[in-house]
Formats: C-alpha cells, structure tokens, sequence
C-alpha cells in the first residue's frame, strides 16, 4: 500500500519545463538556492537540477558557504582551512556542493562565505568580492540584470537580501578567517530569519514543480526594494531571539543609525 501512495520522482525534463515557465531560456544570470528534498524525489539528484539549471542559465551562481571557518576572536583558534574544493555546510544544501565538485567551476576566495559560479560570467561574479564587502557577487549580479531562484526555499535562504542590507548601510559585525596563514578581520552580517518581511514587497514569476514551489525575483527589485524597507524601518530584517548576533546590530543601529553605501551601476534585465 505505501508504495501505491508514493508519487514517482520528478524527472529533469519536468524541471527543465517548470524553468521555462519562469522564462529562463540560458541568457540569464542567475543565483539559485535550492532544496532537494522539496521536490519530493528528484531523478538523478542534485547533479541532474544542476545539468537542468546549467542549460537554462548563462551563468549559475549559488552560496558554498562553510561555516566551520568562522573566527569570531583573531585570537581564536584554527580548526579549518578553506581552499578550492572545501565541502559547502550542510544547511547550503546538495546543489552547491554539486556545483563545488565541478571542476570548470570557479569558486571565490572568501573562508567562510564563498561564492562557486558556472558559465559566462562566472569569473566576473566571482573576483569583486572582498573581506569588507563579502556579498559583493550579488552586486554584479544586480549589474548583470541576473535574477535569484527560490526552489522551494522561503526568504531565509535568500542571500540577495544581505546585499540589499549592505548597500542600505547595516551595521556589519566584526568577525575573522584565515587567509593565507593570517587571521584577518571580516564583515558579517545579522541573520535572515525574519528576511520573510521582504515577500510582499517583491513580484516573483512562480511555477510548481513535484512538491517544491520554484520562485523567480530580479536581483535589482530584491535590493531595492530591501534599501527602501530598511530606510523606512531600519530593524525591519532583524529577529528578536534573545541570543542572536540581530541583537549586537540592532545596538548598533539605535547608536548610529545607517550609514549608505550606494551601489552605482546598473544594467537592464533581461526578461520582461
């Protein structure tokens, strides 16, 4: 009788449909975050969303963070070292670390909040990060026209969001990594547990796919309309949870407020 009542696994041709439906056609940039386990059962894993995602996109981006680097005294012991093959943290998911152990990807360089991307662009992506402005990939996305692909994530996951805190001007905390034998200071933003604040204020395109929704945002109206939000209610984004690092920024934002920091350029998107 259960398996009478399990639903056959999603195939890769009913993937590639659903992302067409959302209009990708393999010209777009996209950063995708994905759960596997939303789909229900999805034939050929996470190499076959990411064989699908490939084919639909002209550059594919994800997060590969790895958590375990994270210093949060330059005092503080090493425990890892990150390099080019270093395994995403589990909560990332299965997708990046597909992406991670293609070898024509290019990862970047930050310990603890990484970047991998695939295709034309991925180099460009990739290379502006910086220690002070670690999401800095978003940003040349957002210049890109590139949009952010929800697949059965909700807004927690949606790294977008923190590039649209750090060009509102949110306090960034001040932790540290190694790099290169030095522990060197970073930025390091508030959680996203409350990021769900931003889904009425963005248009998404939305499909179903097996048991996982798949939402569609253009990076640009993600990050503008965070700055306008955070403008408006500078602690909209940050959670109340006694313990959280949410609690250190809001401190930070009754002292001195937000301080701007604008992020010039900007192309044309490319669907309409």
């Amino acid at each position: 009788m259960l398996n009478l009542l399990r639903k056959p696994p999603v195939t890769p041709a009913e993937l590639d449909e659903g992302l067409g439906e959302l209009g990708l056609d393999g010209s777009q940039h996209v950063i995708v975050h994905a759960s596997l386990k939303s789909f229900g059962q999805m034939e050929g894993g996470a190499r076959a969303v990411v064989d699908t995602l490939v084919a639909r996109t002209a550059t594919l981006v994800a997060p590969a963070f790895t958590y375990n680097t994270l210093l949060r005294h330059p005092g503080s012991p090493v425990h890892a070292r990150f390099h080019r093959d270093s395994r995403v943290s589990r909560d990332i998911g299965r997708v990046p670390q597909e992406l991670v152990e293609r070898a024509s990807a290019v990862r970047s360089f930050h310990p603890t909040l990484s970047f991998i991307a695939l295709g034309e662009e991925a180099g460009r992506v990739t290379g502006v990060q910086t220690l002070d402005s670690p999401y800095e990939p978003i940003g040349a996305l957002y210049d890109l026209g590139g949009y952010a692909l929800l697949m059965g994530v909700d807004f927690g996951s949606n790294t977008t969001i923190h590039f649209g805190e750090h060009v509102a001007g949110m306090p960034l905390l001040t932790r540290y990594v190694p790099v290169n034998g030095q522990v060197l200071p970073t930025a390091f933003p508030n959680c996203s547990a409350d990021f769900e604040r931003m889904t009425p204020s963005v248009h998404a395109r939305s499909t179903r796919v097996g048991g996982s929704t798949l939402r569609l945002y253009r990076v640009r109206d993600l990050v503008d309309a965070t700055v306008g939000a955070l403008t408006r209610d500078p602690e909209l984004l940050l959670c109340t949870a006694p313990g959280c690092r949410c609690q250190e920024v809001r401190r930070m934002v009754r002292q001195k407020g937000l301080t701007p920091r604008p992020h010039l350029r900007s192309l044309p998107g490319t669907l309409t």
